[in-house]
């Protein structure tokens, strides 16, 4: 019976000594853009994003049971996610090419890009379409295409998931 109460007052104890702590995350005040496969994908060799070789999936890694990348991929879907509160309008969010690491051509190796894509009010993700051209020729073997978020007034690029970068295979 003793050994009972005395169970019992050890597990009031604790039960009265401890809490619920709320965990607090910090993040950024604001709505940022990123790239959805650079969330996903490390980055590559010396550089401060990945460079992707095969065709990138929404909400995942690429693995090796994904198609490679090359220039008869056709049209390759990038995501951009919307990182904070959705908004109730439509969301433009400007993008370039990075030319100082960009070895493809555009009229060549890609058709040329828009420059903005669309974030749908009341969603939080908009897609940049890519459309790979068959026209290279080799050599090279491969080219690189490099794009890069740059936001703007109201929804600023993630300083950490901006870029992302596609070698496509000729």
């Amino acid at each position: 019976m003793k050994l009972i109460k005395l169970y019992l007052i050890v597990l009031v104890s604790i039960a009265g000594l401890s809490g619920c702590i709320k965990n607090e995350f910090g993040r950024a005040p604001g709505t940022f853009a990123e790239f959805d496969a650079t969330t996903w994908n490390a980055n590559a060799a010396g550089r401060t994003y990945p460079i992707l070789t095969r065709v990138p999936a929404f909400g995942r890694a690429v693995n090796t049971g994904d198609p490679l990348l090359t220039k008869n991929s056709g049209t390759i879907k990038l995501r951009v996610n919307l990182v904070g509160p959705q908004r109730t309008t439509d969301t433009e969010i400007s993008y370039a090419v990075d030319a100082a690491n960009t070895t493809a051509v555009a009229g060549t190796h890609y058709a040329a890009l828009p420059g903005k894509v669309t974030i749908p009010a009341n969603t939080s993700f908009g897609e940049i379409n890519l459309q790979l051209l068959a026209l290279g020729t080799a050599p090279p073997a491969t080219v690189d295409i490099v794009l890069v978020l740059t936001g703007d007034a109201e929804v600023k690029a993630n300083e950490n998931y901006k870029y992302i970068g596609l070698r496509i295979a000729q």
